[in-house]
């Protein structure tokens, strides 16, 4: 995606403390104009503390940012207004009905009232929910309560929606319909960026922010985090034995990790070079014949990876001060 003049999202050193606990530590983002953005990490990691400075919602300690070009820090009532914003616990009225809800939030983002019907015509057609209209929220299964939820915070039509782990708790098959949804908007021209700790989930995105501890740790498309950022091989090993292969390969200095993966052995190798033949090679040298091939690596092998070399890194700054 070529970058625009004016990005969606810009933040420099963006950081937020709560007294002695740092939990956003000096972020630079840039989320481009119809972008789909994913922000990923483990719980705990900074994620909806950056996206609530990002709404307006908190105060950064420190940093500067603008959001659809608006001060963060001066003006955080002007981004609350131009926003749309799902958080994990999006507040639906359960004795409303789904037309209901749609209402009472395009009163509540003032959308005019000649444009109010069509807005909430387009949302229950956007968000899948025709013949459910007048059915009450909280008698919504979990996936079209989530679908509800997003078109209430896309009823006043914004152009950047930010979305906090939007599919917490929804069942694999919701899931997938609600990132369909989610990408037919970034079609669209509406702006995404949204929050999860679903590594598969991050396939969908344009691009990918990795947040770790507060840091933001790696940036880039999927394809391009894969390629270059991690750029080594992954294997599939299938051996009679699974646990004794995962002992051999775990004690070889050239494998990062070896796990049970089914029935087989996922091998993430340390190293660019290492090759089929040299892991059958190694197996076999242990009295264990194999067959290995190589895939493609996973976001999650990605994440996982760096996320180790991280505790490493802090691990002998930590030992280092002693």
């Amino acid at each position: 995606m070529v970058e625009s003049a004016d990005p969606a999202v810009l933040t420099e050193g963006l950081t937020k403390r709560f007294g002695a606990f740092t939990a956003v530590d000096h972020v630079d983002l840039r989320v481009e104009a119809g972008e789909l953005y994913g922000f990923l990490g483990p719980n705990g990691a900074g994620k909806s503390t950056t996206l609530r400075m990002l709404c307006g919602i908190l105060e950064p300690t420190d940093g500067s940012g603008r959001v659809l070009g608006i001060d963060l820090r001066r003006e955080p009532e002007r981004i609350k207004a131009a926003i749309g914003y799902m958080s994990q616990r999006f507040s639906l009225y359960d004795d409303l009905s789904a037309a209901e809800n749609l209402v009472f939030y395009a009163m509540v983002y003032g959308v005019p009232g000649r444009l109010r019907r069509e807005r909430i015509d387009r949302m229950i057609q956007l968000a899948d929910l025709v013949g459910r209209e007048d059915t009450l929220a909280g008698q919504l299964s979990g996936g079209y309560r989530q679908r509800l939820a997003l078109a209430c915070a896309l009823v006043h039509a914004p152009r950047l929606m930010f979305l906090d782990e939007p599919t917490a708790g929804v069942d694999p098959v919701s899931r997938r319909t609600f990132w369909e949804l989610i990408r037919r908007l970034a079609d669209s021209g509406v702006t995404v960026v949204v929050t999860t700790h679903y590594m598969d989930e991050a396939e969908h995105c344009d691009r990918l922010g990795f947040i770790y501890q507060g840091r933001l740790i790696a940036q880039g498309s999927p394809a391009t985090i894969k390629a270059e950022a991690f750029g080594r091989p992954v294997f599939l090993v299938e051996a009679p034995e699974p646990p004794r292969a995962i002992d051999v390969l775990g004690d070889w200095s050239a494998v990062e990790e070896a796990v049970r993966y089914g029935a087989l052995v996922r091998v993430v190798s340390a190293e660019r070079g290492l090759t089929e033949a040299a892991v059958v090679e190694r197996l076999r040298a242990a009295g264990i014949e194999a067959s290995v091939r190589a895939v493609a690596p996973t976001i999650e092998d990605v994440f996982i990876s760096f996320v180790d070399k991280e505790r490493k890194v802090r691990l002998r700054r930590q030992l280092g001060a002693f």
